[in-house]
């Protein structure tokens, strides 16, 4: 993590106060949270619409915190304490970051995507780490607070860090990226996800595609060249080179073939045909991910050999193709994490294809933010899932049961069932289950079907 003294912090932000007294103090990390300052932390409060962090510099200072920013259009700046005075302190914690991030002798690689992009964060970790001394976005702090917070949590001897960027809405994107100053960028996909802010798929892929404003000179993007919606966007004109992925033939990496196990994916491809690559997770749309990084990684010179080594131990984080085991040999694939269109119908596609020795079960809630036609978003994914390799669809939540209404016209209604409490579809499941079922529960996170998953596991 950064550390610093006050007057090297002095010179890496506009501080606006004379702080000389303070000079030789040393910082030792950053953090927003006035509970978890100790150590030697910089202190960064935010002036909210409901709290003022201002408020808790004091405590925070006595709690072990070495200096606190604080914004000069906030009135009663202490001047017995080490107080850095800033125009904005985001904007300080922004520039800050990419100060800490420019100073060091790291290479960044940005991912950015409507779906997978923390689970090709975590392969991504796991392959290069077969080479490198590696970092990575932990948890969600993937936005503009987020992601300065981790570039400054980097270790001066890190050699590669793998940065997560998410967005909400145009211009976000373009903001980490610049901070970040990406040597290879990948895009996973273009998703429903954001339809509500940004309008339409097209409109999303433009946003994605801010992840190269930033992009050094050198730098590549590593992208999913079956999406035409990017393909169609990167011209002659632009500076950087790409290279694609994907299962279309046409693209620079693609798989020879895909094995789907009880617990995972076996796949080759086309540059090291004679190389077999495992996954310990499932899924079609996870062997794509994985040719992300493969090929990303490539590019840093980390060899196949060492990238299958890599893939063969990825942790994913959790909720996302999640393993459980259930009571009487039920299994369950916990995928409550998030959830669109595209994600649930490729993890209903998967299961449909995993072999079974009982019933299958389909578990879905609400997928949020996909604007004015999620009703009908949620009504065609229904229609989608396959009623011949699929036994039983239950949904969760107000938009949920547009899903179950597109399922009854293939399943009947006798095979599905909807629900506004979590309990009562708990209870049902319950009730049906006999053993041995194979489970899927996702949903957007907001729907916290994780409560389903720990109901029926031990």
């Amino acid at each position: 993590m950064i550390e610093k003294t006050v007057e090297q912090i002095a010179g890496m932000i506009n501080v606006e106060n004379d702080v000389t007294r303070w000079y030789s103090s040393t910082i030792k990390g950053v953090s927003i949270d006035s509970r978890k300052v100790d150590g030697g932390r910089l202190f960064v409060p935010f002036a909210g619409e409901h709290t003022d962090g201002h408020q808790y510099v004091r405590q925070a200072i006595e709690s072990g915190a070495g200096a606190a920013l604080w914004q000069k259009d906030v009135p009663g700046a202490p001047d017995d304490l080490p107080v850095l005075i800033v125009e904005n302190t985001l904007l300080a914690l922004q520039q800050l970051s990419k100060s800490y991030r420019d100073s060091l002798d790291v290479k960044v690689i940005g991912v950015t995507g409507s779906n997978g992009k923390t689970t090709v964060k975590d392969m991504a970790a796991s392959v290069f780490g077969e080479k490198y001394r590696v970092q990575k976005t932990e948890g969600n702090y993937n936005n503009h607070i987020g992601l300065p917070l981790t570039m400054l949590s980097l270790r001066e001897d890190t050699e590669i860090a793998i940065l997560e960027m998410g967005m909400s809405g145009r211009g976000e994107i373009e903001l980490l990226s610049k901070l970040a100053s990406p040597n290879a960028a990948i895009i996973t996909n273009i998703g429903e996800a954001h339809l509500q802010d940004l309008g339409s798929r097209e409109a999303i892929a433009s946003a994605k595609l801010e992840i190269t404003a930033g992009m050094s000179e050198d730098g590549t993007l590593v992208y999913l060249g079956d999406e035409p919606l990017l393909s169609e966007r990167i011209t002659e004109e632009d500076i950087f080179k790409t290279k694609t992925f994907g299962m279309d033939k046409q693209n620079d990496m693609y798989p020879l073939n895909i094995e789907q196990t009880e617990k995972g994916s076996r796949f080759s491809i086309n540059q090291e045909p004679g190389l077999s690559f495992e996954l310990p997770v499932l899924g079609q749309h996870n062997v794509t991910n994985a040719l992300a990084v493969i090929s990303a990684a490539s590019l840093f010179n980390v060899p196949f050999k060492a990238a299958a080594e890599g893939l063969k131990k990825v942790e994913l984080t959790k909720m996302r193709m999640e393993w459980v085991e259930g009571k009487d040999g039920v299994k369950i694939i916990n995928d409550a994490y998030n959830a669109s269109p595209t994600s649930v119908k490729a993890a209903v596609s998967l299961v449909a294809d995993l072999p079974s020795l009982s019933k299958k079960i389909v578990v879905l809630g609400d997928m949020l933010e996909l604007g004015l036609d999620e009703e009908l978003f949620h009504y065609q994914t229904g229609q989608a899932i396959d009623a011949e390799k699929i036994d039983y669809v239950f949904t969760y939540g107000a938009l949920g049961q547009f899903i179950a209404s597109g399922a009854k016209g293939s399943f009947g209604p006798e095979r599905v069932f909807s629900f506004q409490d979590k309990g009562e579809l708990v209870q049902s499941l319950e009730e049906m289950l006999q053993g041995g079922e194979l489970i899927l529960v996702k949903a957007s996170r907001g729907m916290k079907l994780e409560e389903v998953v720990e109901s029926l596991s031990y």
